[in-house]
């Protein structure tokens, strides 16, 4: 029964990724080797941050939470995805009266290390002859499979198979299939913003304003399965909610960011007038 219920969790976590592969034209055009170096990427990616994570960030001696010194993360962040690398003397002055500086803003830069993983897949691959179309949603699935490998194999592996039941594991498998969703929203926003030449103009702030909150959503930069996510703990800890209720807020936010990228790509597909 406990490997039942581990196959069971394992198939809701990664199956997806299989049968996007083989759902859409991805497997028609072979385009299974600009996965697997989008997630080759993703792994030197996550080794680079962890490396600074482990090298540059002190382990606090309290555990108090402070919403505040997340929503200020969450306005650094921003402003590395809009690739703005500097901070105005008023950001530095009210991170300084937060007394946050310069951890949080470390936080923010090794942050937007994920940003520039994706923006060196998309760009900087030698990639096979397929259309702009089918290049960000292969890189896309690489990136989600290789977060779905390095951070829930190894969990499912230990828990799943326990004697005890819990729904924890299938809540992460869920969280998986949202992590997909938004991978693929934010490489097709990175392929609008590095790749289209010819966008309207109108829409380029748009486009910056969703890649910005979908890097800074926590399936991409951390995993509100783990206790150190400070998303997590703002969701958890500052408004009360359950890794449930997380999970769905995840799911929700995942289609409709989904829905808006599709809506943007379709906009800058059409010609200009």
């Amino acid at each position: 029964m406990t490997v039942f219920h581990f196959f069971n969790c394992a198939i809701l976590t990664f199956g997806p990724h299989a049968v996007y592969y083989s759902a859409t034209p991805l497997s028609e055009y072979d385009t299974l080797g600009t996965s697997v170096k989008a997630a080759l990427v993703y792994l030197g990616t996550a080794l680079v941050k962890l490396v600074c994570l482990a090298t540059f960030l002190k382990v606090s001696e309290n555990d108090n939470f402070d919403p505040y010194q997340v929503l200020l993360l969450f306005h650094l962040q921003l402003y590395a995805c809009f690739f703005f690398w500097w901070i105005t003397c008023a950001d530095l002055i009210i991170i300084k009266m937060c007394g946050i500086y310069p951890q949080e803003l470390l936080k923010a830069l090794i942050g937007f290390i994920d940003v520039a993983g994706l923006y060196f897949a998309l760009t900087q691959l030698t990639h096979r002859n397929i259309s702009q179309n089918h290049k960000f949603q292969a890189v896309g699935l690489g990136w989600a499979f290789a977060d779905s490998v390095l951070h829930r194999l190894a969990p499912l592996w230990v828990g799943a198979r326990g004697l005890e039941f819990t729904w924890d594991y299938i809540l992460q498998g869920l969280e998986a299939n949202a992590n997909l969703v938004l991978s693929i929203s934010l490489a097709a926003l990175g392929s609008l913003m590095w790749l289209r030449k010819n966008k309207p103009k109108t829409l380029i702030p748009i486009i910056y304003a969703c890649a910005g909150i979908v890097a800074t959503m926590p399936s991409i930069t951390s995993q509100a399965s783990l206790p150190s996510s400070d998303c997590y703990h703002y969701l958890r800890r500052g408004l009360g909610w359950q890794f449930p209720k997380v999970v769905g807020f995840e799911l929700f936010t995942s289609l409709m960011m989904a829905f808006i990228s599709w809506q943007l790509f379709a906009a800058c597909q059409r010609p200009s007038t």
